[in-house]
C-alpha cells in the first residue's frame, strides 16, 4: 500500500493510503486518510477487513498507533469500517469512534463492543487538536441515508467519501491526483449514475459544500481533485443524470 502526504503546514498532515498492488483482485481499491496534528490523529473510512494487515503496516510507518485517537466512519458499508474490530485492538482503549446515529446498531454487526459516538443528522464538529478543528457534514442519501462528508478549514480539503468515487483500471498511476479531469469522466460516471439516486440530496449537497473554500476533494474510490479540477468535477456532478437503477423498474417517475 502506498502513501502519500497531500497537505502539511506545521505538524497539520493529511496522509492518503491506497491503490495497494497485493490487494485482493477481486476488492475495490480504497483510499483511506490520515488526518494528524501534534500527537492526535483521526483516520477517515479505515477501511475493510481485508486491507487491514498493510494499512496498518502503512500508517505505523508514518505515526505511532498511540497517536490515533478518532476513527470516523461516513457510512455503514463494508469497505469503510469492517475493520473496526481490528482498528479497536491496536488503539487506545479510549479511541473515539465517529458515524452517523442511524447506523450504529447495524455496525454493531462489525463489532458489538465498540463505544460509538452517534453522529447527529444536522452534523457536528471535533476538535483535533488546538489548531486543528474538523466539521462533520451531512451529505445523507449520497449514496447512504446517513452519511456524512469531513471538511479541515485549516487545510481545506474535504474528504467526500463515496461522492467523487472512481473505479479506475488495475494499473493506476501511482499519484492519488486527477492530472486529466476529462479523460478521467469514463471511471467515475457509471458509479455516480448508479449509485447516486436522489437529485434533491445532489443538489443540497453542492450548495452546502459550494459555500466552502476547498483546494482539495478527497474520495475513497479513485482520484483526488485540486485546484479548477474542484470546481470542474461540482460542476459536473451538478448536471449528471442520476438515479440510473430506475430504468430497470419501470413506471414513469417524477422528480425527488
Amino acid at each position: 500500500m502506498i502513501s502519500q502526504t497531500i497537505y502539511q503546514k506545521s505538524d497539520h498532515k493529511w496522509l492518503a493510503f491506497g491503490q495497494d498492488p497485493n490487494k485482493p483482485e477481486r476488492l475495490i481499491d480504497t483510499n483511506q486518510i490520515v488526518i494528524t496534528s501534534g500527537d492526535a490523529a483521526i483516520v477517515l473510512d479505515p477501511g475493510g477487513i481485508e486491507i487491514f494487515p498493510p494499512m496498518l503496516a502503512a500508517l505505523t510507518n508514518e505515526i505511532p498507533i498511540e497517536n490515533v485517537k478518532h476513527l470516523f466512519m461516513s457510512h455503514q458499508d463494508p469497505d469503510i469500517g469492517s475493520s473496526l474490530p481490528l482498528w479497536r485492538q491496536v488503539c487506545n482503549e479510549d479511541v473515539n469512534i465517529h458515524l452517523s446515529w442511524l447506523w450504529t446498531s447495524f455496525v454493531a454487526h462489525f463489532d458489538a463492543e465498540a463505544n460509538i459516538t452517534p453522529i447527529p443528522d444536522e452534523g457536528m464538529s471535533v476538535q483535533l487538536s488546538p489548531n486543528v478543528t474538523l466539521q462533520f457534514i451531512p451529505a445523507h442519501y449520497m449514496h447512504s441515508s446517513g452519511n456524512f462528508s469531513v471538511y479541515d478549514p485549516s487545510a481545506k480539503i474535504l474528504w467526500s467519501g463515496d461522492i467523487g468515487a472512481a473505479l479506475m483500471p488495475t494499473h493506476q498511476p501511482g499519484d492519488f491526483f486527477v492530472d486529466d479531469f476529462n479523460g478521467h469522466i469514463q471511471y467515475m460516471e457509471g458509479f455516480h449514475r448508479r449509485w447516486l439516486g436522489s437529485k434533491r440530496a445532489r443538489d443540497a449537497w453542492i450548495s452546502t459544500v459550494g459555500k466552502l473554500s476547498i483546494d482539495i476533494i478527497t474520495p475513497q474510490h479513485g482520484l483526488f481533485f485540486k485546484g479548477e479540477d474542484v470546481q470542474r468535477f461540482l460542476d459536473w456532478l451538478s448536471h449528471l443524470d442520476i438515479g440510473s437503477g430506475l430504468d430497470s423498474m419501470g413506471g414513469n417517475y417524477g422528480e425527488d
